[in-house]
């Protein structure tokens, strides 16, 4: 009898594995989903910048310089009384859609948010080593400088710098402009956002009939949250306290989960490739967010930035009435963002209390 129940055990061990085995198979294989590498300039491996980069001149001549381009050289705001930030940046089109719809969030949530001031690009044109090449006049654009960001950064007061991630990323392409914005703004902080779930970490796209699952997009999440959580680790390794994540990404995640889980109202599919839905989470093969998703973006760029859940904003904070996403949706979309936030080691976010503000936060105590 104990020779037999040994045997049934080894059984349905050898079954469990089999079936987890099969399982695993099911779950499509990921890949990097990065282009090769560029070349890339050998300044970049030293540490030193070119003699004539504009980062290392006078703030009064960098103005000058951008004054050629620009007769408005520099753009200041005067110190915030209510806590609202004054947000400087770069970005890619991963950025856009958080970039339009966090002034209209911010001052829904009782903050006279003034106008992001940005220096953007499509793809490789809005990282962070391609705008600090533009701008310094080095490299790529030797002798043609177009200082937009350092020009301000230098002659006037700023509270925070974001940034979107790029493929084969380094640690250096944020220093510099960490090191050069924090001679004349000490008490500045840094935040890259992390993107999110794209298509092409797959080898191969599913067919509508095999679909995105949440397993599947929570593993695609996991990847670049590891992948850009190594670069802001090292940042703060060097920079203590000084650098976060924008949760884009675990949001992303926790959307698809609640699409499978019928608690995203209007949504049709994951995405628009797979399933053929418009209404879809993600709307072609780089990534781009589908519609309404850039409400959940700006969302977790406030909850971040101002330590405050979305959930607690009065109003409609510039959703149209009547239209996609409804207000239904726009209510998940806040929770979402609040979750990603204060789920992530990497934000500076801590809610221990539960009240919707952050314990110790740069903008949590304004209001």
């Amino acid at each position: 009898m104990q020779h037999r129940t040994h045997v049934s055990l080894c059984c349905l061990c050898f079954l469990m594995l089999f079936i987890s085995a099969a399982l695993a198979a099911d779950e499509p294989k990921l890949v990097s989903g990065a282009p090769p590498e560029p070349r890339i300039a050998a300044g970049w491996d030293t540490g030193k910048f070119p003699d004539h980069a504009v980062c290392y001149k006078s703030p009064k001549v960098i103005a000058e310089i951008y004054g050629k381009v620009d007769r408005k050289a520099v753009t200041s705001f005067d110190k915030p009384t209510d806590g609202s930030l004054r947000v400087i940046g770069t970005g890619h089109s991963f950025m856009a859609p958080a970039y339009r719809t966090l002034p209209d969030i911010t001052r829904a949530g009782g903050f006279k948010q003034a106008a992001l001031f940005t220096h953007t690009g499509g793809g490789v044109t809005g990282s962070a080593r391609y705008k600090w090449e533009q701008e310094n006049g080095i490299y790529q654009f030797d002798g043609n400088p177009r200082p937009k960001l350092l020009a301000s950064l230098a002659n006037a007061e700023w509270d925070v710098m974001t940034w979107g991630p790029f493929y084969h990323d380094r640690t250096a392409y944020y220093e510099c402009w960490i090191d050069f914005a924090l001679k004349t703004n000490p008490k500045m902080k840094f935040y890259l956002m992390n993107g999110w779930p794209q298509i092409g970490q797959l080898g191969e796209r599913p067919t509508p009939e095999q679909g995105l699952s949440a397993e599947t997009i929570a593993r695609m999440g996991e990847a670049k949250i590891k992948s850009n959580g190594a670069i802001i680790e090292a940042l703060n390794r060097k920079y203590p306290g000084k650098v976060y994540v924008l949760p884009t990404c675990e949001a992303m995640v926790l959307a698809a989960k609640a699409f499978h889980e019928g608690k995203l109202p209007g949504v049709e599919g994951i995405h628009k490739l797979v399933e053929k839905k418009e209404r879809s989470l993600w709307r072609d093969q780089i990534g781009h967010l589908g519609p309404g998703f850039e409400r959940l973006e700006g969302y977790v760029f406030y909850a971040t930035l101002y330590g405050r859940s979305p959930e607690k904003i009065e109003g409609d904070a510039g959703l149209k009435a009547g239209g996609y996403p409804s207000e239904e949706l726009d209510r998940v979309f806040r929770k979402i963002a609040w979750q990603a936030v204060i789920s992530s080691p990497l934000s500076g976010v801590k809610d221990e209390n539960g009240d919707g503000v952050a314990d110790d936060h740069l903008g949590s105590k304004a209001k």
